[in-house]
């Protein structure tokens, strides 16, 4: 896997930077992640009946132990085949849970093997860059549709004939576009601290009775054990359809991007180290009723277009998960319902931007053909559809008898 000059991080492979610092920048860089993540995991704890403590629990576990390994920022997400297909359909604990563990057991098989070593080795640049270019595409798209759509928890939801996510939207780019490369005022931090105030003072009213703190310690198997049909259920609907996404887009495509931007400070980062992670937080989470979760491009893009440089925002979002589930538990829900959707919009647009400009390093007509033609197979399809196609399309070009 080559390590090349990081496009963000000048001469990022000489930087001799600490393996964690807890600042402004650091904790602005580790609110990046949470366009992404919020949506869905909020979605499958009130849709699908997931324990609100041991979704917050798992993911902020996951960010802690991810920063110690790595020693650079590390995004959480969820797995965003599982999610949107259990959040649509209205899936069961147990039948996400499933998932999860076979997830964990497959992507943890083609670790310790090296499998994944394997398949990364000869996947092709283009490819990477094209499963790229597609998420940031997604990204982009999945911010504007967040500040044009309702949000519930918003007691206004317009300004005369204007939607309010679109108004809130508008300052919150430009709030961020002003602010992006100023060390001294982090953009993302003051991005997300005005949607909280602007939730506080236009939200749905907060019911204070329920946010006493206590102690809400999470449970082993808190919906049981899956049936046998259960896990036999999922194997076709969900984990298959997921299995190219996460070694495409989680595993070579974000271990790429660990490498383009922290170079030598990114050297635990391999494809088989990666696929470890994930496969262990995987199972952890079946055992504790989370997400199924995996370190995701866009969000590690997220990170680092706001701010983050260190482990150090890794242990501070996970921290932050963490005491929020433990000293809230069930109720978590209502803090983290205060940041108005149209916020976590400006997040993910700014996340998709720098995610897609990744393929401005290639230079050849039929490795740019390759990105376009996965970008509009990711946007008709899906991902993991490209990213097969993509391989074998950037291999057909290879041959001196097809040219574009």
């Amino acid at each position: 896997m080559a390590k090349r000059q990081a496009p963000l991080l000048k001469d990022a492979s000489k930087m001799q930077a600490p393996a964690m610092a807890f600042n402004r920048m650091e904790f602005a860089g580790c609110l990046g992640d949470l366009g992404t993540l919020l949506p869905i995991s909020i979605g499958m704890i009130v849709l699908n009946g997931l324990n609100a403590t041991n979704v917050m629990f798992t993911v902020g576990l996951f960010y802690i132990l991810a920063g110690f390994y790595f020693k650079v920022p590390v995004p959480v997400q969820p797995m965003k085949v599982i999610g949107a297909y259990a959040i649509a359909v209205g899936l069961s604990p147990t039948q996400i849970i499933a998932a999860s563990l076979w997830m964990g057991m497959i992507v943890l098989f083609m670790g310790t093997t090296g499998l994944i070593h394997i398949i990364g080795k000869y996947t092709p640049k283009s490819t990477i860059r094209g499963v790229q270019l597609g998420v940031g595409i997604i990204l982009m798209m999945k911010g504007l549709n967040f500040m044009i759509r309702p949000d519930p928890h918003l007691a206004v939801q317009a300004l005369g004939p204007i939607k309010i996510g679109i108004v809130l939207g508008v300052i919150g780019m430009a709030v961020t576009l002003f602010l992006l490369e100023n060390r001294k005022i982090p953009a993302a931090l003051v991005v997300i601290s005005g949607g909280i105030l602007v939730g506080l003072f236009i939200g749905k009213p907060v019911d204070m009775e329920k946010l006493k703190i206590g102690l809400h310690l999470p449970r082993l198997f808190p919906y049981g054990i899956p049936t046998f049909s259960d896990m036999l259920w999922v194997l076709p609907v969900l984990v298959v359809p997921q299995i190219p996404m996460t070694i495409g887009n989680a595993i070579i495509s974000n271990t790429d991007v660990m490498h383009e931007y922290f170079g030598d400070q990114a050297r635990r980062a391999s494809y088989r180290s990666v696929a470890n992670s994930q496969g262990l937080a995987d199972i952890v989470s079946f055992i504790l009723g989370g997400i199924p979760m995996c370190h995701g491009a866009g969000g590690l893009a997220a990170m680092v277009r706001f701010g983050a440089r260190t482990a150090g925002a890794n242990l501070m979002i996970g921290s932050i998960f963490v005491l929020l589930a433990l000293l809230f538990g069930p109720h978590v829900l209502i803090l983290l319902n205060l940041i108005p959707l149209s916020i976590l919009g400006v997040l993910l647009i700014f996340a998709g931007v720098q995610l897609a400009l990744m393929i401005r390093d290639l230079t050849r007509r039929s490795d740019l053909f390759v990105a376009l033609i996965m970008l509009g197979i990711t946007l008709t399809v899906n991902l993991a559809v490209a990213f097969i196609c993509g391989i074998f399309i950037a291999y057909a070009l290879k041959s001196d008898k097809i040219n574009v």
